[in-house]
This record gives C-alpha cells, sequence and structure tokens, in this order.
C-alpha cells in the first residue's frame, strides 16, 4: 500500500532515470488527455502525496494517482518486468531506462497552463514529504473541515488538507498523539491539531530514506498499533483495535486504553469472556454491533 514516504522515493528515482531524457516511447491504454509525443524532452518528475506528476518541455503533464494499488517501477531497457503486462497503465522509455506504472486508478494528462481549471489541483494541501512543507496551513485547513463531525481518522487521509498520510500512518499518528480516531475533527483544539501536523511531519520525513517503516523504533516490527489487532498496546497494554471506517471501508487501528482524548463514549460492559481480546472478537460480530 504505497503512502507519501513510498511516492517520494519513487519519484527521486524516476527523476534521477528521466529528467532531461528525450522520450523515445509512451504507451498508457487508459489515459484521459492527450499523448505525450516522442521526441518531447522529460523536464521534471514531482510528488504531492499519492500523487505523482511528470511534465514535459511542451507544458504537458501526466498525472498519476496511486491511491492504494497504484505503483511505478523503473527498468533497464531489456529487464523483465516484475509485473504482468496486463497491469501496466503507464510505459515511458527513453534512453536506457523504461518507467512503468502499474494499477493506478487514475492516469490523465493536462496542459500546464490548465492547472487551476483542473478539477482535481489548486486545493491539494501541503506535501508532509517536504522538509519545507507548510504546516501552519495544515493546520489551518483541519480547522476549517467541511463537515465538523467527520472523524479525525477519515479527515487524516484527506489530501486536501495534507499530502502524504496514507492508511498506515493515519493509525500511528493518532496513536503517538493519543487521539481516539473517532474524535470529531470540529472537536479538535488548536494544540490537538498542531500536534497531530507536527507528528505526521516527523513520521514520513523519518521514513524518506527507507522502505520499511518505523514509527515507534521501541516496538517490535517498529509499528505501535497498525496491523497488531489484539495484542497489547505498547504504551498501555490494553488491546490493540481494529474496524473498517468511512466510505472507503478501510481499517483503522487504536488503542482504547490510551487513545482517550475526545473518545466517543464506551459501550457497557457485557458479561462475557474477560480476556480483552474475547471481549473485542464478541463486540465486533455483526448481530452484537447492530444491536447497540
Amino acid at each position: 500500500m504505497p503512502e507519501g514516504d513510498t511516492i517520494h522515493r519513487t519519484a527521486s528515482a524516476l527523476r534521477i532515470a528521466l529528467v532531461g531524457k528525450i522520450t523515445e516511447g509512451f504507451e498508457a491504454p487508459m489515459l484521459v488527455g492527450p499523448t505525450p509525443a516522442a521526441g518531447r524532452r522529460i523536464e521534471r518528475v514531482e510528488s504531492h502525496g499519492k500523487h505523482l506528476e511528470m511534465a514535459w518541455d511542451d507544458g504537458l503533464v501526466l498525472h498519476t494517482h496511486m491511491r492504494m494499488t497504484g505503483s511505478w517501477h523503473l527498468y533497464h531497457a531489456d529487464e523483465r518486468w516484475r509485473k504482468p503486462t496486463r497491469q501496466m497503465r503507464v510505459a515511458i522509455s527513453v534512453e536506457d531506462w523504461v518507467a512503468v506504472c502499474f494499477n493506478a486508478p487514475l492516469v490523465e494528462t493536462y496542459r500546464e497552463f490548465d492547472r487551476r481549471r483542473h478539477p482535481g489541483f489548486g486545493r491539494l494541501g501541503p506535501d508532509l514529504c517536504q522538509p519545507d512543507a507548510d504546516l501552519a496551513e495544515c493546520v489551518r485547513r483541519l480547522a476549517t473541515p467541511e463537515n465538523p463531525r467527520t472523524p479525525i481518522c477519515e479527515v487524516l487521509l484527506d489530501q486536501r488538507v495534507t499530502c502524504g498520510v496514507g492508511n498506515v500512518y493515519r493509525s500511528e499518528i493518532l496513536w503517538a498523539c493519543q487521539i481516539h480516531p473517532l474524535a470529531p475533527v470540529g472537536m479538535l483544539d488548536h494544540g490537538d491539531r498542531v500536534q497531530l501536523v507536527n507528528a505526521a511531519h516527523r513520521m514520513l520525513r523519518a521514513n524518506l530514506q527507507h522502505s520499511t517503516r518505523v514509527t515507534a523504533p521501541t516496538v517490535p516490527g517498529g509499528l505501535a498499533v497498525y496491523g497488531r489487532n489484539g495484542q497489547p498496546c505498547a504504551r498501555c497494554g490494553d488491546v490493540v483495535h481494529v474496524r473498517r471506517i468511512g466510505d472507503h471501508n478501510r481499517l483503522v487501528y487504536w488503542c482504547d486504553g490510551c487513545q482517550t482524548h475526545l473518545a466517543p463514549p464506551r459501550r457497557e460492559a457485557r458479561p462475557m469472556d474477560p480476556h480483552p481480546a474475547a471481549a473485542k472478537f464478541l463486540d465486533d460480530l455483526p448481530w452484537r454491533r447492530d444491536a447497540v
């Protein structure tokens, strides 16, 4: 699952291989927009969260959005691809290199001078992978949500607020700040917003140089809560919970024992197996969950 740090490293590799090179071939079976012409020079490669852009010297920009499935690979001209050709969404050939994008849900081009008219741009938040990211602007955007009742775990994934935070980081950021993932964003005060933005910037920047994400160095595996459902919390010893939340039904992990800030009221205790993992399992049974 790509996140902002992964795309940042990808853009760095593509930049080294492609920038300044003449385009020898371009394939994109699902492209929306004009096709970059052979013979044009690639001038820049940039990442913004899960967005990756590539621009040519005639002002044409290729925009790919990785979401949960997309990835860019870089190959030598005669090297075998590591994914099937049917998953290819873009293939760009230059001297010595082939850059291939697999499984990206969004592949489109637009003219650079039309950027403000592009419906998906002009509203992106600051990229927290950048050292000079405008953290104050991120805090400001957190303070003006479209719906104040939206859970903070959903708002952290909104690229219009900040770029770079994905599903792994949102769980880790909220744990580090001891904020409950279901806390309504409108209830956060200025200090909460500053703490969240600073934690996100720190974690993303700390992971730019290596592929294994580490947000909690003292925890085995390097992650405090993500992927650790049913295990003891490294901070308080309570059980780590997991639930699918939001329109995209994505998993969020948290600890009810120490992520208590702005937590919703807890359910009344029911007679059941005293082990916390068993209690969590029973609470999540569909017929019991729907009855609450």
